[in-house]
């Protein structure tokens, strides 16, 4: 995989906050430490975005005429059987 070398510009207690991080064995050096956030910046997009779909759908899926109880047995078969 081809990597880009990027500069960034961080406060003292930005950088103490990464040596930290590294003195405790977290991570091994800054670059690992950034690329680790980047990452989790990435998923979290993914996560809005697919909570985002899943309201929509809601929203146009409109009024039920379920019952509160109908509906939550309903959500609760489904999540039995993804996790199947």
């Amino acid at each position: 995989m081809a990597t880009v070398r990027k500069t960034i510009t961080l406060t003292e207690k930005q950088d103490r906050w990464i040596k930290t991080r590294i003195a405790d064995g977290e991570y091994t050096n800054d670059s690992e430490y950034i690329r680790d956030l980047v990452r989790r910046d990435q998923e979290q997009k993914h996560k809005l975005e697919a909570l985002r779909k899943a309201i929509q759908e809601g929203i146009d899926s409109g009024i039920s005429d379920l019952t509160v109880g109908e509906i939550w047995a309903d959500a609760e078969a489904r999540h039995k059987a993804k996790d199947e």
